[in-house]
């Protein structure tokens, strides 16, 4: 009788973590949405869907590149058979190549505003449900401080970056721009300035976040496994800015994900990622084919010109960096969670 009444609280809140449900994808993340048992299924099916829908975007950016190609070296024909100024052709050059990437670039910037948008909205609904998850199997104080840790950190980065920071990339390119044209110093400083504090916060929030839960034994764990080793090497090259502070990150995430067992949890897993990863890649795409095209032109292009073009590849790297941020951000909460759910 003391072994069945020893076993049974466990027991029965652990069927009560298990009877919460988690809020619906929303409608971005629908078409991504696997239906799977595990983890391995459910990736893999994302992963197979996601390829054919990034397909138009990178025809389209490839087309953007090659107008990129063309701008640059009329230019420098231009220039060397005409003797036309040097002052005259960058700014020509520096307007044609500002013209051709800016319609593309614009769209990029929104299409990752309003996933980081969807990811905090999503991250908020799917929050209290593991917290009330985890509460239900008697770990009230650890819910409520990992609720607010969490939900804190959410609503920080999501306003900071819808509000200010996104705004800011623009702000960033106009003085790209402006540089690349007139050649003037003061104006490098200032996008160096603008680039560095993006970077900055980013920075910051993400070792602070991860110090802190490191700190109170949440996200400990390491894991010598080769799909581990091959996850924490993509993140840290893909993903500008960050990559190396959310590949120590991911560690802990791939470490803790096998305790992924409850529908709760799953189910939350793939919507972050189902939300995430379609404009992630195709961010990616438009970032790696903007510094294949810059390494192209400085062949036969000039320096501002070439600048410029890096510049605007730099824009796509922030702007990886902040989506790729939030999600992590999510994952890692709701491994903290699963910790105690499962």
């Amino acid at each position: 009788m003391t072994t069945i009444a020893a076993i049974l609280p466990p027991m029965l809140t652990s069927a009560i973590a298990e009877g919460f449900t988690a809020p619906e994808v929303l409608e971005s993340g629908k078409a991504l949405m696997p239906k799977a048992n595990t983890l391995g299924e459910g990736l893999a099916m994302i992963l197979q869907d996601v390829i054919p829908l990034i397909r138009p975007d990178l025809y389209e950016a490839s087309r953007v590149c090659l107008a990129v190609i063309a701008a640059v070296m009329i230019t420098s024909v231009v220039q060397s058979f005409s003797g036309t100024q040097k002052t005259v052709c960058d700014i020509a050059g520096t307007a044609s190549v500002a013209a051709t990437l800016l319609f593309s670039t614009n769209s990029m910037i929104r299409l990752g505003s309003d996933t980081i948008v969807e990811m905090v909205q999503y991250g908020k609904l799917l929050i209290p449900v593991m917290t009330a998850a985890l509460a239900a199997q008697g770990a009230v104080g650890t819910s409520a401080a990992l609720y607010a840790a969490t939900m804190g950190i959410i609503s920080l980065i999501g306003s900071v970056l819808s509000k200010l920071l996104l705004p800011m990339i623009y702000l960033f390119l106009a003085l790209a721009v402006a540089s690349g044209a007139t050649g003037q110093d003061m104006l490098k400083k200032f996008r160096n300035l603008m680039r560095d504090g993006i970077s900055w916060f980013l920075k910051t929030v993400l070792t602070v976040f991860t110090t802190y839960m490191g700190l109170t034994g949440i996200i400990t764990g390491t894991t010598d496994t080769a799909a581990a080793k091959v996850a924490k090497a993509a993140i840290t090259s893909v993903v500008p800015v960050v990559g190396g502070i959310l590949s120590d990150a991911s560690e802990s995430v791939l470490a803790s994900v096998a305790m992924a067992k409850n529908a709760v949890g799953l189910y939350g897993f793939f919507a972050i990622l189902a939300i995430f990863l379609d404009p992630f890649i195709k961010i990616g795409c438009h970032f790696l084919l903007l510094k294949a095209t810059g390494a192209m032109c400085a062949v036969f292009g000039s320096k501002a010109m070439t600048e410029l073009i890096g510049d605007f590849s730099t824009a796509m790297g922030l702007l990886l960096a902040m989506t790729g941020s939030v999600c992590l951000l999510l994952l890692i909460s709701t491994v903290c969670f699963l910790r105690g759910v499962s």
